[in-house]
């Protein structure tokens, strides 16, 4: 996927369509961000212990290859406004490319 270095976005900030700089960031890892669901539940203890856990519960090995791992990831993207410096992220969660290249 290829996206532009600079494109014409509307600021939320300035309240106006200025040219932005795109620059692409690394996706955090879920246990680096210490929030949501998973950490909550192991913080309580639901996630240990006996009997089948859900999604907690590891899948069949034999069955699946990657296991729940995917093949590509979400683009993250930050964009900086060259008027005011303040950057904003990218609505919508990111779209999904095996491979994001800056033209």
């Amino acid at each position: 996927m290829k996206i532009p270095k600079v494109q014409k976005r509307h600021c939320k900030y300035c309240k106006k369509h200025t040219q932005t700089k795109v620059a692409p960031n690394k996706k955090k890892t879920a246990s680096s961000l210490k929030q949501g669901s998973k950490y909550r539940a192991k913080k309580r203890g639901l996630a240990r212990g006996n009997g089948n856990l859900g999604r907690y519960s590891k899948p069949a090995v034999t069955k699946f290859k990657r296991s729940g791992a995917k093949s590509t990831k979400k683009t993250d993207l930050r964009f900086t406004c060259q008027s005011c410096k303040k950057t904003s992220v990218q609505a919508g969660g990111g779209i999904r490319a095996k491979r994001v290249e800056m033209i």
